[in-house]
Order: C-alpha cells, then structure tokens, then sequence
C-alpha cells in the first residue's frame, strides 16, 4: 500500500530535493508544499513529486493548512514532513490542525524554546545547564546574581549559535540584552556558561526508538570558532561510536532526552558537554543537523542517509546497517581579510599529501566577495575528508587548516 506525505518546501535548501528523491524511491507519493512556482521546478524533482502546492510562506501554518484541507477532500496522507528548522512549527501546526501523524505541537515547541526545553529535561532528570527564559531586566539580573558569570544570553529558538553571546559581567549582559530586544519586548534564554568539550549527538528516531545514531566532535566549540578568524574551525564525526567505552553514557543520555520530549519518528540534532561538571545536555531539534553533516554521515557508514530517513517516515524502518567504515569531518577555511578572494596557498600540498582521503571541497573562485566569519563553517572555503582512523583524521585536518590558506584583498 502506498503512503501519502506532504513534504515542506521541496525546492530550497539545496538538498531538500535528496529527502523528496528518497521518499519516492521507498515508494511514497510525495506531495509538495513551497513558495516557488510550479514552472520552476526542473524535470527530476517534477518526476518524484505527485503533486505539488504554492504558497506565499511555508511557516505560515494558515496559508499551509488550507492547502492541506483543500488536498485531503481526495487524498489521505498519511505523514507531512518538515527538516527545516525554520519550518517545523508551522508544520507540527498543520498536522494537529488536519489530522495528521507526525511530531507534535508539544514536542516541537520543547524542541524550541530553549528554556521550556531544559526545564522539561531538568524534570526527567536530565543535567542541564541553570537558565531562565525572560524578558524582565531585573529578574535576568537577579539571576545573573544567584548563578554568577560567564553566563549565555541567546534569543529562545535561536538554532546554533545564531545571536548568542557570551558575557562576564553586568556591562556585557546590559548590552547583550539589548543587542537581544530586551527593550522591544523580546524574551530570551540566559544559561550558565558550561565549560568543556563540545559535541553532537544525532540519531534517526522510530517511534521513540533510536534506529541510527551519530557522534561529531567540534574542534573548538561553536561559540569560539563563530568568532575567532584565525581558527580554522573543525567538526568531525567519528566511527568510534560502538566501540569507544566513553558513548555509552552519551547514547543513554540522548535516549533519555529523546523520550522525555516525545520525540517519535524524526531527526534529531543535539548539542551535548562535556567538562569539570560531568556530560551536559545543551540543546535539541527535531529535524536533520545543518551544515551538510549528514553528508559525513553517509560517507562514513556507506549508506544514503536520505533513504534511511525516507524509510523511516514511510515504512517504520531502517533498510541497512551503518558500516563504521571511515571517520569523516570537515575543516572551514577562513579568509586572512574581509574583501575578495585574491588566490590561496598550499592546494597542491593538500591534493598531493591527501588526494585519496578527500571527499571534496569547495574553494571559491578568486574575486569572489568573503563573507563574515560568524557567517558558518560552509559560508566561505572548505575541505571535507575521510579515513578508517578518526586520530589520522584529525591530524589530516590539522594539516590543512595549517597549510591551504584563504588570502583576500
């Protein structure tokens, strides 16, 4: 029997169309919803999709649900999927609205209001870092006060590291607060600072139950690298994950996370420490990890990722097992200089030393304008690699962060 899913924006990202390949070769009919015209839809993706709908905003649950009620007078669907972090509310909206499995209202605001989330999580027992979600100067200070400094100031749905700020005194949190809407009536979440190793703990979830699971490393953490040109930031995914002794408290803590939330059939990207204080949960979304990491999944295990997923919404399964093969990381390559790319050094060391362990990479072409380093690890040039030893990986990344550099003018 076939099923019937409506998937979200079909066309944009990029990879949106490697979920709506998959759920057509594991045999779906896929209904898309988006914002581009239907004529702008080349041939391929045309092909896998049944249907497809215009809307003027995918995260406008009112303009996505009549669509929805319009369509179910001669379809049922049985799924509508959403991976994009910006479209999942919209989305949980819609199907509690029209009837449809999939993630809940619930879980999906606990998925991303961060001090809703923790306070959840605190309650199932889970470690977690002290916060506060308010948009009172006088209460976030009085916390400030009880917990102490460093603290963390982020909007409540920020993804990543999106708007956050690190600050060390009454001074800097005034400003990050301000710099947050505080004064325009925005909320936001204060945590306490963390410190240690930072990472992600990512699976493939059916219902309830963790099908596929991954562990990336980031070399340093997020906030340091957002921040600091001269780094070349790294994360890595390792295929240490069923053998190394020190994941088992990770997998526990993630499951824990997993079912305290809700999360059924889904996604899932979390943000975990590690430090003096012991293993940390720090944040969850349930939807796909950004930056392309699944890619380093799929590399790293020999699978397609998408049809995992795809075979996950559609027939409550995985199809494979994950191989362990490789570890797998990527390493962003920062401009010397905000400007124009002028040219780079070091390429012929790289592709000389390294050329079988390289999955690919991505070197913009000279007098391309740079873009700010708080702009991601893809927003400028990078290098994606693989081996069988997750040690030689990271010396291999060492190498070229040291070695190809980004000169501008």
């Amino acid at each position: 029997m076939s099923v019937d899913v409506v998937f979200l924006e079909p066309c944009f990202p990029a990879n949106q169309r490697e979920f709506v390949r998959a759920l057509h070769a594991v045999g779906a009919r896929v209904t898309g919803i988006g914002e581009r015209p239907k004529e702008s839809l080349d041939d391929e993706l045309r092909t896998w999709l049944s249907h497809y709908e215009q809307v003027g905003n995918v995260t406008d649950a009112e303009q996505v649900a009549r669509v929805v009620k319009r369509l179910q007078s001669v379809v049922k669907f049985d799924r509508l999927e959403a991976v994009v972090e910006a479209h999942v509310t919209a989305a949980a909206a819609v199907r509690e609205r029209c009837g449809i499995e999939g993630t809940s209202v619930r879980t999906t605001f606990l998925c991303r209001d961060k001090p809703s989330m923790k306070d959840a999580l605190r309650a199932a027992g889970v470690p977690c870092a002290q916060s506060l979600g308010s948009g009172d100067r006088a209460e976030i200070r009085d916390f400030a006060a009880r917990v102490g400094y460093p603290l963390i100031v982020k909007p409540r749905d920020a993804a990543g590291a999106s708007g956050t700020h690190k600050v060390s005194n009454d001074q800097e949190l005034a400003a990050a607060l301000t710099a947050c809407g505080v004064d325009r009536g925005a909320s936001v979440a204060i945590e306490e600072f963390i410190e240690g190793h930072e990472g992600f703990y990512d699976t493939l979830t059916i219902d309830g139950r963790v099908a596929h699971e991954f562990v990336c490393h980031y070399y340093p953490n997020v906030l340091e690298a957002m921040r600091t040109r001269w780094i070349s930031p790294q994360f890595v995914a390792t295929n240490r994950v069923d053998s190394a002794p020190g994941y088992a408290e990770l997998k526990e803590l993630g499951r824990k996370v997993i079912s305290a939330l809700g999360i059924g059939t889904s996604a899932t990207h979390m943000e975990w420490f590690y430090g003096p204080k012991g293993l940390k949960f720090s944040e969850i979304g349930c939807r796909p990890p950004g930056v392309r990491a699944w890619d380093l999944y799929a590399t790293g295990n020999d699978i397609d990722i998408y049809r995992e997923w795809a075979m996950a919404v559609v027939h409550g399964r995985p199809s494979q097992p994950l191989s362990r093969r490789q570890s797998a990381g990527v390493i962003a390559l920062r401009p010397d200089r905000d400007g124009r790319i002028s040219h780079y050094d070091g390429v012929d060391a790289v592709r000389d030393r390294f050329g079988e362990y390289l999955i690919d990479w991505h070197l913009p072409a000279p007098g391309t304008p740079t873009q700010p380093v708080e702009a991601g690890y893809m927003a400028n040039a990078w290098v994606r690699m693989k081996h069988p030893d997750y040690d030689t990986l990271r010396g291999m990344l060492d190498f070229v962060g040291q070695t190809l550099k980004v000169r501008a003018r």
